[in-house]
């Protein structure tokens, strides 16, 4: 926990006064949420937040941030979210708080995207963390027998009252238990042709710089090709 606050604190370091800035989810960003507000009350920046989920919206405006959505703006400068699982490569695995869709749609219209994370998230090959996959919710039950029959250990994600999760967008989330993803650009591939399937939480060539919390936080820069 104490990486996470430090990474998210550092990461509130960078927003310069005008910018307008992606505002991912999760508990790592939380932290650049409210490191970010306290520069805005005692600075006086100027920022417009774009969020990345309903619940990030409802932290921001209780931290009194102004927001616009992704439609209301020309550009973002830089989005700051966190990543379940990142590799030497810097792919990632995002979804673990089902706003993998409008992550990846934030982080499409940005002009440089930074992850923020503790060093337990960072190794050599992604998959220890469930590969989340929005499916709509029609035929939902046969995406997952596909998913079963390719040995991908499937799940429905489940509330905690066992109900299927919604999705902001009102979609269903199956998480693959896959343990190891040796071929990213593949198996992305293979979701992308897939019927049903709205989007996956594999995030390739799409992370500039990861920030691993310390007290001297790590920065590392995307300069290796995605396998």
């Amino acid at each position: 926990m104490v990486q996470k606050q430090q990474a998210g604190e550092f990461a509130a370091t960078l927003i310069k006064d005008g910018m307008i800035v992606g505002l991912g989810t999760g508990s790592t960003v939380r932290f650049f949420i409210e490191a970010l507000a306290a520069r805005i009350n005692s600075e006086g920046l100027d920022i417009i937040g774009v969020t990345t989920s309903n619940k990030t919206s409802s932290l921001a405006k209780s931290w009194g941030i102004k927001l616009a959505s992704v439609d209301e703006v020309p550009k973002i400068d830089l989005t700051i979210d966190g990543a379940d699982e990142v590799d030497y490569q810097l792919n990632g695995i995002k979804g673990g708080g089902a706003a993998l869709l409008f992550e990846k749609i934030v982080a499409l219209n940005s002009e440089k995207n930074i992850w923020i994370i503790d060093e337990s998230k960072y190794h050599d090959v992604i998959g220890q963390f469930p590969l989340p996959v929005e499916v709509v919710p029609y035929g939902s039950h046969q995406l997952l027998q596909r998913f079963l029959a390719a040995d991908m250990q499937p799940t429905f994600r489940r509330t905690m009252t066992g109900e299927r999760l919604t999705t902001d967008a009102g979609n269903y989330i199956i998480d693959l238990h896959l343990n190891r993803i040796a071929h990213p650009k593949s198996l992305a591939y293979f979701l992308e042709q897939t019927i049903g399937v709205v989007e996956h939480g594999l995030f390739l060539n799409t992370v500039d710089e990861v920030i691993i919390g310390g007290n001297q936080p790590t920065l590392i820069s995307n300069t290796k090709p995605s396998c």
